[in-house]
């Protein structure tokens, strides 16, 4: 099997699965029109999909380790036309649009799955543009602020009912086209998932992915989210427009995931973090500075929207190289952390606007975070990968 086969698909898949994920933040400033909601309303809708979606990546991933990753994401494909519809068919009330949100949330651990499912297929070399490349899927995002807002003039259950058939769609074309890679597995039990996350007692180096992906992916999911609702309430722009301008923000983010990916195969991960955090830092104290203020906001977003994109695809680089054979059970704990620095802002953006009118606390706390960042890469000594305790022989498992 090819690997740019397996690779596009996986990559398709992730975009589908993001595409319906991320539908309630393009569509809020209409949710919060027909509902009648507060901006912390608003925010914990948003932010709701992003909380069980973090949560999830771990068992997911520890999943894929095991079982692979067609098996995961096929099922993961199934489930999620579930809550779409019920959202499609019941979204006139805010619980209605907390519990399937949270549902909703599944989708969000999808990429959990397809990192280890895309690593199997590439040797260490081109592991970080193979999975920049497939960090494109977070293009979903693109996709719906652009297409939802539009597909809603038919009815807020429109965008669902669309999502819902594109998962659909896509799960069978998967099932019948994907196949996990060749691999070598340790002969005995697999370990447990607990077991599998051990690693995490005693390799600091796991505990500052998870804080390089919380700032990097976390920070990506949280602008795109709260985006339309700023330019709506800051400078009255239409629904539609706003929905625009956060999906061209999302555009370079996934450019520059690629584009950090294949930077970290050549020049080393830890300067591109370097690179990304430094101009993620400075840039949210100017949106601190400025954000009232369209062009400095606009040039500001974007820029820092390429720094977020570089950072993310730079952080997947180290999870391979430091774990190799813990892949998809780090994965799922960097994940879920950078799902968290997406869950979290938003609802710290609706408190910091309603106690002091303005968004400025809340980009100032964005900077502190990527300086945090800036100090603990610093404090990183030269990487070396982190194996588990392999037994002497070892089962080849033929591609399934």
């Amino acid at each position: 099997m090819s690997a740019s086969r397996q690779l596009a698909l996986a990559t398709v898949a992730f975009t589908v699965c993001f595409y319906g994920w991320s539908l309630l933040g393009p569509l809020s400033p209409d949710l919060q029109d027909h509902l009648g909601l507060s901006d912390f309303e608003t925010s914990a809708m948003v932010a709701v999909p992003v909380l069980l979606g973090s949560i999830m990546r771990i068992p997911l991933g520890w999943l894929t380790d095991r079982f692979g990753g067609r098996r995961v994401f096929t099922a993961l494909m199934v489930y999620t036309p579930l809550p779409l519809i019920a959202l499609a068919i019941w979204h006139d009330s805010l619980t209605a649009l907390l519990i399937f949100g949270l549902l909703l949330g599944f989708a969000g651990a999808s990429f959990a799955v397809g990192v280890p499912f895309v690593n199997g297929w590439y040797p260490p070399q081109r592991q970080g543009f193979a999975l920049g490349i497939y960090g494109m899927g977070m293009g979903g995002t693109v996709l719906a602020g652009l297409t939802a807002p539009h597909i809603a003039d038919a009815g807020l259950a429109a965008p669902f009912w669309v999502a819902a058939g594109l998962v659909a769609a896509t799960c069978a074309v998967f099932f019948m086209l994907a196949r996990d890679a060749v691999r070598e597995r340790p002969a005995g039990p697999a370990p447990g998932m607990f077991a599998s996350l051990a690693i995490f007692k005693v390799s600091g180096r796991a505990w500052a992915l998870t804080l390089f992906y919380f700032l990097a992916f976390g920070g990506f999911v949280a602008l795109f989210l709260y985006l339309p609702k700023l330019l709506t309430g800051v400078y009255d722009l239409s629904k539609t427009d706003a929905g625009a301008r956060a999906a061209g923000f999302a555009l370079l983010a996934v450019v520059g995931r690629p584009t950090g990916g294949w930077l970290s195969d050549r020049i080393g991960a830890a300067r591109v973090l370097l690179v990304s955090f430094t101009a993620v830092a400075v840039l949210a104290l100017v949106l601190a500075a400025t954000y009232t203020h369209i062009v400095p906001l606009t040039i500001a977003c974007l820029t820092m929207a390429l720094a977020l994109g570089l950072g993310t695809g730079a952080v997947f680089k180290l999870v391979p190289e430091w774990f190799p054979d813990r892949v998809g059970s780090v994965t799922g704990v960097v994940g879920a952390a950078g799902g968290l620095g997406g869950f979290f802002p938003p609802l710290v953006m609706g408190v910091v606007k309603s106690a002091t009118g303005g968004y400025a606390l809340g980009f100032i706390l964005m900077a502190l975070v990527a300086v945090a960042c800036l100090i603990v890469l610093g404090a990183l000594r030269t990487p070396r990968p982190v194996s588990s305790p392999r037994p002497p022989p070892a089962a080849t498992t033929k591609a399934t």
